[in-house]
């Protein structure tokens, strides 16, 4: 889970100054948590309370409102409508890497990976984008090599892994739905050799680099299972105390 938000943040200064090089600064004075973290921070709490998980999303989008949130996401959040929007964006991929550690059968790991999407992502690409996502880090975290989760991820989602970083890069933009930006994150993962190269290889891409760097960053987190500790440390100092508290508790429990 850490992966994922070390990645929301370091790719965070790059969202509306995309760049198309893995060369950049990875933390700089822009660098900051966004909607990404605040809502796997969210889904973190519900896995660990049960507490209600409508509730919850709504809760923590109040306390941080200024995060970025995605207009459809925010107008929701602030009204008094519980029930989902069909959206299919890549919220619902974003926030789901908890789920992705907290459970052990590929078949828990589907059903709650579409709980977690459907209470406002309930398009069907929306469901898909948080599975394929939550199924990645659940194959890696047990051991599964890269062409055994791209195999798995194109035969179960049906996603398009074949391109290169190379091919989709020249052409690439910003794109926040599930289709257009789930299959590129999980490719940025796929050609990386470290968890510091598919956060840059995620970011590269000139997209929505937090989101894509997020999900790419959840992925390599569970495969490469290890994190450096520089990026650790100082993305934990940009935190509230409230998500230290949670992610520790996290790990504590589930990981």
């Amino acid at each position: 889970m850490l992966g994922a938000i070390i990645g929301d943040v370091v790719g965070s200064a790059y969202e509306f100054r995309p760049v198309k090089t893995i060369h950049f600064p990875l933390l700089t004075s822009a660098s900051r948590f966004t909607d990404d973290t605040v809502l796997t921070i969210a889904l973190a709490q519900y896995l660990l309370t049960g507490q209600d998980y409508i509730k919850l999303l709504k809760e923590f989008t109040h306390a941080y409102p200024a995060a970025g949130f995605g207009g459809r996401f925010f107008d929701w959040a602030f009204s008094d409508k519980n029930e989902p929007y069909q959206s299919y964006g890549n919220g619902s991929a974003m926030r789901v890497s908890p789920v992705g550690f907290a459970f052990s059968t590929r078949e828990e790991i589907l059903a709650q990976a579409e709980k977690s999407a459907a209470v406002t992502h309930d398009h069907p690409e929306g469901i898909k984008g948080a599975q394929s996502v939550a199924l990645a880090i659940f194959l890696a975290k047990h051991g599964s090599s890269r062409d055994e989760i791209k195999n798995d991820i194109e035969m179960t989602f049906k996603y398009d892994l074949h391109q290169t970083l190379e091919e989709i890069r020249p052409s690439y933009g910003f794109d926040e739905t599930c289709l257009g930006s789930v299959p590129q994150a999980i490719i940025a993962f796929l050609e990386s050799t470290s968890y510091e190269s598919a956060i840059r290889n995620a970011v590269s891409l000139g997209g929505d680099a937090d989101t894509q760097a997020c999900i790419a960053g959840g992925i390599a987190e569970a495969f490469y299972k290890k994190i450096p500790s520089e990026l650790i440390q100082d993305v934990r100092q940009r935190l509230p105390t409230e998500f230290i508290e949670i992610i520790d508790r996290f790990y504590e429990e589930f990981i």
